[in-house]
Order: structure tokens, then sequence, then C-alpha cells
């Protein structure tokens, strides 16, 4: 392969961002002219139910801001539409790739497309490289003394913490190096009318978040009317934001905030190390439950006419904003497991489905910390009161009234279920399944 001609792609999926990104850093330095590509993958946008998907348009506005930033430096963002295997052989004849440079994935689709195309890029003899970017420690790098991956947080959490270095955190510094970028003119991003989707004028969160809430985050942050949380997830999930910099001001600023820094972390080694979570209970002797699975009340859970306000509240904000607030994202999912005994995959799939910062692994351990099945999960009889939650954490009734205005009026739903009844039945269902005595 003649070296003057051969170039560099840097594969963006998880890390649309050029400042602190490990495979870039790598490509720039690499000695060829560095070619940017992202693919819209048709393998995941084909379950994609609605035409307007807010991720989709979160995408898209991302890679506008690095082509407008490639355009800077002569350079341009090469965007394709389809299966990858498919689009890596139209890649391979645009350009003469010598080597392909990407950041590491750790679920379960991705590392089957990665394997299928690292197989296709081998026939070729080209190197395929993959770096970790989107967390500080991945895989086995936080392990208990024997090598066995930890499966209760705290333990994870403190060797995590013993571990952790200023090294770690250490910004890769790209902007050193953006000459390498291969020089052309610019293209236009694939529209995303062009592949059957339509804009959505939603303003989305900022990517930085003020120490000013960092500080106050361990008293403010179960309360969802107050704007108190960071917002960051969306980035996070996407790689908008760099986790090294974001670990870094969160340790200068809020140990709890950290500690949920490291709960993302942890969620997604346990995917890595332990793949059936993602179609069932971390706990296998959870899979026996005998759940209701009634898809009337499931609607009214959906779309927020259950007939309590919090959990109607943080339903309705789900599908009008794309987000929901922590706490309440708590509140809802132990009400439709435990008070309603509807599968928590049920859940799972409807949160996958509207959730802006949808990422696998916290979605799943999420869902599984509320059914009682998953990793260092609530205990079964944990069930959330939606009333004393609400005392607690919405006392004036701010949330509730933005999301659920009518609730004192004579239209709103009797509740779905009555609490103390909904309770005794899922502590006897649990119980019997799980032979407690």
């Amino acid at each position: 392969m003649n070296k003057l001609n051969s170039a560099a792609i840097i594969w963006l999926r998880r890390d649309l961002r050029l400042s602190d990104n490990a495979a870039l850093y790598h490509a720039l330095r690499s000695g060829l002219p560095v070619q940017i590509i992202f693919i819209f993958d048709t393998d995941i946008l084909n379950q994609l139910e609605n035409k307007n998907d807010r991720r989709l348009v979160f995408i898209h506005r991302a890679l506008q801001t690095v082509n407008d930033q490639l355009k800077q430096h002569g350079a341009t963002l090469h965007t394709y539409y389809g299966k990858p295997v498919d689009v890596w052989k139209n890649v391979l004849k645009d350009y003469n790739v010598e080597k392909v440079f990407a950041n590491h994935d750790y679920e379960p689709y991705a590392q089957q497309r990665d394997n299928e195309i690292k197989n296709l890029l081998q026939s070729h003899s080209i190197l395929f490289e993959t770096y970790k970017d989107q967390v500080v420690f991945e895989k086995d790098e936080v392990c208990k003394a024997d090598g066995l991956p930890y499966t209760v947080f705290t333990p994870y959490k403190n060797k995590y913490l013993s571990q952790l270095n200023a090294a770690h955190l250490k910004s890769y510094d790209n902007e050193k190096y953006f000459s390498a970028f291969l020089k052309q003119e610019a293209k236009h991003l694939i529209a995303l009318s062009e592949m059957g989707f339509i804009e959505d004028n939603i303003l989305f969160p900022k990517n930085k978040v003020d120490n000013s809430i960092l500080k106050k985050y361990e008293t403010t942050r179960d309360f969802p009317a107050m704007d108190a949380t960071s917002r960051l997830s969306v980035h996070l999930r996407f790689g908008t934001v760099s986790i090294r910099q974001l670990m870094m001001q969160a340790m200068e600023n809020s140990a709890v905030w950290t500690n949920e820094l490291i709960w993302r972390e942890f969620y997604m080694m346990i995917l890595y190390k332990f793949p059936h979570v993602a179609t069932g209970a971390f706990k296998p002797r959870y899979n026996t439950i005998p759940w209701r699975n009634n898809e009337q009340e499931f609607e009214k859970w959906c779309h927020g006419n259950t007939g309590y306000p919090i959990v109607d509240a943080g339903m309705r904000e789900l599908l009008a904003t794309g987000f929901m607030h922590n706490r309440v994202r708590m509140i809802v999912a132990s009400f439709l497991v435990k008070h309603l005994l509807i599968d928590w995959k049920w859940g799972e799939a409807w949160f996958a489905k509207h959730l802006l910062d949808f990422e696998l692994s916290s979605n799943n351990g999420g869902w599984q910390w509320a059914a009682s099945s998953g990793c260092d999960a609530a205990p079964y009889f944990r069930i959330f009161n939606p009333y004393e939650q609400t005392k607690r954490f919405d006392s004036n009734l701010e949330y509730i009234k933005k999301w659920v205005p009518e609730f004192q009026e004579l239209t709103y739903p009797q509740p779905i279920v009555e609490h103390t009844f909904a309770r005794n039945r899922c502590l006897a269902t649990y119980k019997l399944a799980l032979q407690e005595k």
C-alpha cells in the first residue's frame, strides 16, 4: 500500500467530539492523514418507531458540530447510512485505508458488530485498533484480589477510588495534532429526511454542569421540581463530553455525584461480565416471579394515568421531554414492578424507547435494582410508597402540578390499585416464588 495515498480512519460511535477523544488522539499521532467517519446504522435505526426520535436528532446535531469544527481545519466528516459491514465495504472503496481507530463499546450488539468489522478489515490486511474512552475504568480493571468481578457496589467503589490517580484523568491533547486531518472539501451530512426521519426543534441540555449545582447536589438531587441535577446523561451516552473531565470536576465538588458516575461504570462492567442481564435477571431465581402483566394497567402506567400523581407526573415528563428525574425513575419503576406486578423488562423496554439518555447498562441496572433481581439491588420487600415519596420529595406538589395539573379534579382517575393491597400482594408473590420462609 502506497503510504503517500494511505489514510487512517477514525470511526465515531459513542464519542461524538474532537477534544479529549482517545481513539482520535492515537489516529492523529499515527503518521497518516486522518479521516473521520460516522455510520447511521440501519440495524439500530430500523428498530426506532418514532420518526422524530430525539436521540437521532441529538446525534445529528452533535455530528454537525463536529463537521463545523473540522471545516476550520480544511477537513470534513464523512457520514454513511446502512448496515455497518456493507458500509465498510464502501469505505474501503472511498479511501485507501491502512488503519482504523475506534473507541471501545461494551454492549452485546456493539461487540458483535465490531468483531464482524474486525474480521472484514483483517481480510484486507487492515489494522483495527480500539481504545478505552467512555469510562475511566473498564472490563477487569476494577476487580477483587482473586480477579473475579465485584457484584456489590460499595466495595467496587472503594477499590475504584483507591486505584484512581491523576494519570487516569489526564486529557488527550488532540488539538495539538489537528494538522493531521485529511484535507478535502466539506461534505454535507446525510440529512435526517434522507433516512426517513424528521427534525425536532427540541432544546437539549447544555453539555456542562456548574460547580454550584454539584456543591449542593447531595442535599438537592432528590427533589424533581428543582433544577438540581447535572442533566449530562445524554451527553455521557453519546460522548459529547469527556468522562475524564467530568470525573475530575466531580471529585473536586461532590462525593455523591462522583458516586453516580461510578455507578454508571459499575453497571457497564456488570453488563460486560454478565451479558445474561440483557435478557433476564442477574439473579436467575428471580426469573420465576409469576408476573400479572395486565396490558390495560401497563398502558395506564405508560401514559401517566395510574391515579398516583407522582407516578403519572414522571411518565408524562418522559413522554413530553425524553427525560425523567432519577428519584422519579425509581418511584415509577417500583410502582410498575411491585404495585402492578408487571415484568420489569416491559418497563425497561418502554424506557429504552423513550429516554433521551437511554444506555443499556444503566437502564437495565436501574430496572433490576427496582425489581430486586439485580446485583446489589433493593431487597424484594422494599416497596416505595408513592404517597410517602411525594411527601418527602415533592411536598409542595410543584412537580406534580407541572405535569398532572388536573390531579385534584374529578376527571383525574382513581388509583389503579390500593397501596396496602398491592404491597401485600407483591410480598406474597415474591415470597412464594423465591421460597422464602
